[in-house]
């Protein structure tokens, strides 16, 4: 499978790539925290490492560790506004469960 952005998410790491100045793309991944068992971490990618799978979506790279990939494979991040709220939206076929207030996730 892959881990893919939408047309509007792409738009809008692009444009933080370009008001940054440097970065090859989207850094993907999971840690373990809140609740629920694990978050998703976002970062620029710099660099890629040797244990990393890359794919490109709409001319941006998303980059995911080895150890995440079984936890988000499948994924689409999307970016959202809703109201006066904005921000990245995760469509992860492989979520089980998420707590209340939508900071974590289990599989």
């Amino acid at each position: 499978m892959a881990v893919t952005l939408t047309e509007n998410a792409a738009r809008h790491v692009n444009a933080y790539l370009t008001k940054r100045g440097k970065g090859i793309g989207l850094r993907l991944g999971v840690k373990t925290s809140g609740c629920s068992g694990m978050a998703y971490k976002l970062e620029f990618a710099d660099v890629i490492e040797d244990d990393d799978q890359v794919w490109e979506s709409f001319g941006v790279k998303v980059v995911v560790d080895a150890k995440s990939l079984p936890y988000i494979d499948g994924t689409e991040l999307d970016y959202t506004r809703e109201g006066l709220n904005e921000g990245f939206k995760f469509h992860n076929p492989n979520e089980k469960s998420h707590c209340g207030c939508g900071e974590s996730f289990s599989v």
